[in-house]
């Protein structure tokens, strides 16, 4: 059976329309009992309404916003001012024997200023690192998508467990029940001993409470899945499909191959690292002179009176070339390309050792692949010969040469002969899923099943 990759399909294309869409589909058929959400639909509907991917996709829009306002220092900065001074006392001054007083009683000032930066070799590696910060904040946004396919991928299996744990404990219930009324019948004629009619009758009451522990696991299981899927609780929903329908999916051929740039965690760490490296030609650009440009635009007006259509306004204008070399700052800028040094030391480090653990991550998924596989196809011989050893069991009781603690043992070995089966299936579907998420690839069965 083929498989699909599910980030690109469903990150890309499905998250803006048809999730929304089944959303309000669920919530119109909610009162018309539980809508049945197949894996690809609840995956669909978690990559658009849960509020992890949210606020990560707003994240990117922030970051956007941020390297904006970081160009925006390559762009002249014009500002307008305007000043009003009302001398209460004016200056005097004493020439000889003379008293005299200078000035006038109101002065306005107005004009324009713009200021522009010419050579700034600190100011455009920020803007490198400015984009990088977008580029950063994409990469966790799709980290946050591959984490969200993952969490709701288990929590789906992990409700299909407990159906199928529930089947079992339910149908365990119900042979109890039977066999009970079979004994119970034997005793009203005398064929059994009061002892055999206790035990049949505390065989049925031990089974009741796993019955209600396994439907209490089917509502927990349910309620993690809407949790996850960003749904109200109260919704009443049910997952498609069991265990069982993928089975074909378990193989013992697994593509181990790692590709760093498909992996999310250690995209980040690349895209840190690039951005620690220009971070480190910025702390050493610090050291360059810097060259600014500023041109100023002013009029002024002094008079005694209000008569402001009298004023005689006189303008000025002037332009400035500034030159700045960076000589001595008490060792600030060499600590700061030290620094710089060091947290780049730092994570590349850490990426080495991040990628050497998910290695290792894979390989152990791997082999719990091959460990889970193993008891899965050793459940499938013993689930006959436990259900055949059970039936046998009980044809003896029910002919007389049988007794329950027969039908009880061969009735525990079935049982735990499908309680295996199903845990091997769902621990395959889980470390199959970490492994996909280290690889950077999701791939998910196509609804093509029933109709093969």
């Amino acid at each position: 059976m083929k498989l699909k990759n599910l980030f690109f399909a469903l990150a890309a294309s499905m998250c803006a329309a048809t999730a929304p869409a089944a959303a309000q589909e669920m919530a119109d058929s909610a009162g018309s009992g539980p809508l049945m959400l197949t894996l690809e639909q609840a995956l669909e509907i978690a990559l658009s309404e849960n509020p992890t991917v949210k606020i990560a996709d707003q994240t990117v829009e922030v970051k956007k916003y941020a390297k904006r306002g970081t160009y925006a220092g390559l762009w002249p900065e014009i500002s307008a001012s305007a000043t009003y001074n009302r001398y209460i006392k004016k200056q005097t001054m004493h020439i000889m024997d003379q008293t005299m007083t200078v000035g006038t009683s109101n002065i306005y000032q107005g004009g324009f200023s713009a200021t522009m930066p010419l050579v700034n070799a600190q100011l455009w590696k920020s803007l490198k690192i400015s984009a990088m910060d977008v580029e950063l904040a994409v990469e966790q946004a799709r980290g946050s998508r591959i984490d969200m396919i993952e969490q709701v991928s288990k929590a789906f299996y992990q409700v299909l467990l407990a159906k199928d744990s529930y089947a079992v404990y339910k149908r365990v219930y119900d042979n109890a029940v039977e066999n009970h009324k079979i004994v119970a019948k034997k005793y009203e004629v005398g064929s059994v001993s009061e002892y055999e009619f206790l035990r049949s009758k505390v065989t049925v009451s031990n089974a009741e409470p796993d019955v209600l522990n396994a439907e209490n696991s089917i509502v927990v299981a349910l309620w993690q899945l809407k949790a996850l899927l960003g749904m109200d609780l109260n919704i009443d929903i049910d997952c498609a499909g069991s265990l069982a329908d993928y089975e074909p999916m378990m193989t013992s051929h697994f593509d181990m191959e790692f590709n760093p740039e498909r992996n999310s965690e250690i995209k980040q760490l690349e895209i840190q690292e690039r951005q620690l490296e220009k971070t480190l030609e910025m702390q050493r650009a610090a050291n360059l002179p810097t060259l600014n440009l500023s041109a100023n635009y002013n009029f002024t007006a002094m008079e005694d009176n209000f008569k402001f259509n009298q004023y005689t306004w006189n303008p000025y204008s002037y332009a400035t070339l500034s030159l700045n070399i960076p000589i001595f700052a008490g060792g600030k800028r060499r600590a700061d390309v030290k620094q710089a040094k060091l947290n780049l030391s730092n994570i590349q480090l850490q990426r080495e050792n991040t990628e050497r653990t998910l290695r290792t991550s894979m390989m152990q998924y791997a082999s719990n692949m091959q460990t889970n596989l193993k008891q899965y196809n050793s459940s499938l011989s013993s689930i006959a010969e436990a259900k055949r050893g059970y039936d046998i069991s009980v044809k003896r009781y029910e002919v007389g040469d049988g007794t329950l603690v027969e039908i009880d043992d061969s009735q525990l070995a079935y049982t735990q002969a499908e309680l295996t089966r199903s845990t091997a299936i769902y621990d395959y579907l889980v470390n199959q899923v970490s492994l996909e998420k280290i690889r950077g690839t999701y791939e998910m069965p196509e609804e093509g099943d029933e109709n093969e």
